[in-house]
């Protein structure tokens, strides 16, 4: 892979303290950069639904000598039931039937406890500011001066944005999010609420035509995540800043239907952790621009139908470290960033469109023909996960990879 650049101290700053932006000041700092990460949120977010880690990811989270304490988390689903409109069972599932994953291999960890492991990877070693964000970028040739929304002026050699799919730093230095938002003409509200069927290590998922219900008990416990997920060619563009026409919409969508439903719309309304967004992908010509780059979902969010977003997010961030530690010129270590990854980033966001006929169809027509395959002896819903989940031979850089 070239060279290790030993010029000291390079310093980085990273936007993002959730998945991709923890790994990769892991990676820099390992390298020899002077890493700063910046998050807007006041502390560490715990919580969220479980998040898979497949195919190469699993590798990448081996290097940095975190797998011990992932597979530790591992929560272990065991069956994921299919449901028609009526709530009668129709198939049940491997999870790994779902979504093409490695039964033993693949990891499902809840998203709280994914950071948290990673966060406890950087913590020494890193700068972190939390309760802060990038406010203005101005990129030149001696660095990026960056304006802290807090006052603070600094010059960083490079910055990263690893700041989700509506990256603030994807804004600032490549312009607005719509020539790169890619809508999946779906929306979905995700929250936790009463357990009342006595879930454990199991999903229940339902289907009318254009909707979907989930309850996904990843323990044993007294609550559940649940999903509703709705079929809108448009996104609603009114309800994004609206807590409330946010719910009026879910509540709008799942109005009538029977099983379950009506109490996930009631605990919704009720809920006080509703994530509340649409079903997209950022899909760019490049994930970088003079001295700033983008990593994780911020560069190609694939969607959660595609069920690969922090795979991504730790691939690519072990891929950008790993060249900006081989390259002298970040030019170079950019080329080589899109070079190594595009194809696999490209191969694993095609699986969306795999993943939303399977999980949510969106005729009746297409339904009955799903529910037709899930009939089958030895069913599943992804053919092409396993191979596209490890289609990239991870790289080496300079020996540096084995813990």
């Amino acid at each position: 892979m070239g060279a290790k650049n030993t010029t000291p101290r390079r310093t980085v700053l990273v936007s993002g303290a959730s998945i991709a932006g923890p790994a990769l000041a892991y990676w820099l700092r390992r390298y020899g950069f002077a890493v700063t990460l910046v998050e807007k949120a006041a502390a560490l977010r715990g919580g969220g639904y479980p998040i898979d880690i497949r195919g190469t990811a699993v590798e990448v989270v081996r290097r940095m000598g975190v797998l011990p304490r992932l597979r530790d988390a591992h929560v272990g689903i065991r069956r994921i039931s299919f449901l028609d409109e009526q709530g009668d069972p129709i198939a049940t599932l491997r999870p790994e039937a779902i979504s093409g994953g490695e039964e033993g291999h693949d990891l499902e960890i809840p998203r709280g406890e994914l950071a948290e492991i990673l966060y406890g990877a950087i913590r020494d070693d890193v700068d972190i500011l939390f309760n802060d964000s990038i406010a203005t970028l101005h990129d030149h040739d001696g660095g990026v001066d960056v304006t802290f929304r807090g006052g603070t002026r600094r010059t960083f050699d490079l910055v990263i944005g690893a700041d989700g799919i509506h990256s603030r730093t994807r804004s600032l230095a490549f312009g607005p999010e719509e020539p790169y938002h890619r809508y999946l003409d779906h929306c979905f509200a995700g929250f936790t609420m009463p357990n009342h069927l006595g879930l454990a290590h199991e999903g229940l998922t339902w289907n009318a035509p254009g909707r979907t219900a989930v309850l996904y008990a990843p323990r044993d416990d007294d609550r559940v995540h649940a999903f509703l997920n709705f079929l809108r060619p448009e996104p609603p563009f009114d309800a994004f800043r609206d807590p409330a026409a946010q719910r009026d919409l879910v509540a709008e969508m799942f109005s009538g239907y029977g099983w379950e439903v009506p109490r996930m719309v009631a605990a919704m309304r009720d809920s006080d952790d509703l994530f509340f967004d649409v079903v997209s992908q950022i899909r760019m010509p490049r994930w970088s621009t003079g001295r700033v780059a983008l990593v994780g979902d911020a560069a190609y969010a694939p969607s959660f139908f595609s069920g690969q977003g922090s795979s991504l997010a730790l691939v690519g961030a072990y891929v950008l470290a790993g060249e900006l530690a081989a390259h002298a010129h970040h030019e170079d270590a950019f080329e080589g960033y899109e070079r190594t990854l595009r194809s696999f980033v490209e191969r694993n966001q095609a699986l969306a469109d795999e993943g939303s006929a399977g999980l949510s169809p969106r005729t009746a027509e297409d339904l009955a023909r799903r529910d037709k395959a899930l009939r089958i002896p030895a069913a599943t819903l992804s053919s092409a996960g396993r191979d596209a989940h490890s289609a990239l031979s991870l790289p080496g850089y300079d020996g540096f990879d084995a813990p």
